[in-house]
């Protein structure tokens, strides 16, 4: 999922284990869009790669155009963010006890 993100230039990509935090998910993945399209186009390549390769569905919430498309693939939960959403939001700083497992500027 992260390549599929990277290949779409997502950016500020960042994922965050919050295994023992949380009991609806073990992982967050944030990633940012600089436009609706691109969040669109995000979020569809997150889908379509773990598809492929795992032959999972996904849940997606949120348009674009609210700045913050929700994907649930289960243990593995993507944000997909427009900066300002991101912003606003902070998600990070409020699981900020999760383990950063990588990021990507």
């Amino acid at each position: 999922m992260v390549d599929a993100l990277e290949e779409k230039k997502g950016e500020d990509i960042l994922l965050l284990d919050i295994q023992g935090l949380a009991s609806f998910t073990d992982y967050f993945v944030f990633c940012s869009g600089t436009s609706d399209r691109m969040l669109h186009a995000l979020a569809d390549a997150a889908v379509e790669s773990v598809r492929k390769q795992f032959r999972l569905s996904a849940r997606v919430e949120g348009e674009p155009e609210g700045g913050w498309v929700l994907v649930d693939f289960g243990d593995v939960i993507l944000h997909v963010f427009s900066p300002d959403r991101r912003n606003y939001y902070r998600l990070e700083e409020l699981w900020g006890q999760g383990k950063i497992l990588l990021r990507l500027q």
